[in-house]
């Protein structure tokens, strides 16, 4: 039975989205103190594979997983899953809404429910702990009244009291984890596919708006791009990029190799379904078929078979 590690303690957001990552295949869950931890243990052999957090649609990217996908042996991603934010805020027993003087969790989480706790706890002391979890075990060891904790969080704790669930100031909240393992056979393509690069460009004029040209001249969709300094070298920077499309698709292999000759450094960091499954419209001359067509008629050409 494989080991999965992921982003501890256990009762977090990452907890779940590893589950459910590794649904369809049975493997012991494994909580790392960091996601460099949680990652270097994938390059090392010591486990299989690791879920980790990558971004959140309120609070942004999640660096510390973007600069260790950098750094060491290459790791790739082979899945992803996008889970709503929304927390349950579990109590001691007998402790109501109306008695809760403390009430912890991690600052993220906090910033995520500050107009909730301000109609509900309005007389609450909030404190800021380490993780979600470590509020939800600082209020099973009688710290704190009550805690704001991933839903997962009531498993690990069934002592607590869940005094309210599905709470969040913006309803629609997400975060997207990525399931990551060391290089080798990749997902085949669905047709509704992600791929993720890093790429760092030389630090001249134009360079930027050349390699987004790459893209657009192929009918490739960029959904994401975030830069990250080289931390090293002051003033440069590394270039993540989520594009539709797997790295088996014609216009995509291509973008790929103009890319790689372009800039000083790409690491591919994966292709694989998106978790929507959302199929993403392709112009008429970047689909696989013109592609097909205009690789046999240059062949043609190259072999003089035309009239």
């Amino acid at each position: 039975m494989p080991d999965i590690a992921y982003l501890g303690p256990p009762g977090t957001f990452t907890e779940q989205a590893t589950r459910l990552l590794t649904n369809d295949f049975d493997a012991a869950l494994v909580p790392c103190d960091t996601v460099p931890v949680a990652l270097a243990a994938v390059r090392s052999g010591e486990v299989l594979a690791a879920g980790v957090p990558v971004e959140n649609s309120v609070e942004g990217s999640v660096p510390a997983t973007l600069d260790a996908l950098t750094v060491d042996e290459p790791l790739v991603a082979v899945r992803e899953a996008v889970i709503p934010v929304q927390f349950d805020v579990l109590a001691r027993p007998g402790v109501t809404l109306e008695r809760v003087e403390t009430v912890a969790s991690h600052p993220h989480a906090l910033a995520q429910v500050r107009g909730w706790m301000g109609e509900h706890l309005p007389k609450a002391d909030v404190r800021a702990v380490s993780s979600t979890a470590a509020a939800a075990a600082a209020v099973a060891d009688g710290d704190f009244d009550a805690a704001i904790s991933a839903p997962v969080a009531g498993e690990h704790y069934p002592s607590l009291e869940r005094l309210a669930t599905g709470i969040a100031d913006v309803r629609d909240a997400v975060t997207r984890f990525l399931l990551v393992r060391k290089p080798g056979a990749l997902p085949e393509p669905t047709g509704a596919d992600r791929t993720s690069i890093c790429a760092v460009i030389s630090h001249e004029v134009g360079t930027l708006a050349d390699m987004l040209a790459e893209l657009s001249l192929r009918g490739i969709n960029l959904s994401r791009i975030e830069s990250r300094p080289v931390k090293d070298s002051f003033g440069h920077y590394r270039f993540f990029l989520d594009f539709d499309g797997h790295v088996a698709d014609a216009r995509i292999g291509e973008a790929l190799a103009a890319l790689q000759r372009r800039c000083d450094s790409v690491r591919f960091l994966g292709s694989y379904p998106k978790a929507d499954r959302a199929v993403a419209p392709v112009r008429t001359g970047s689909s696989e078929q013109a592609f097909r067509e205009s690789a046999e008629w240059l062949a043609a050409v190259r072999e003089g078979r035309l009239a």
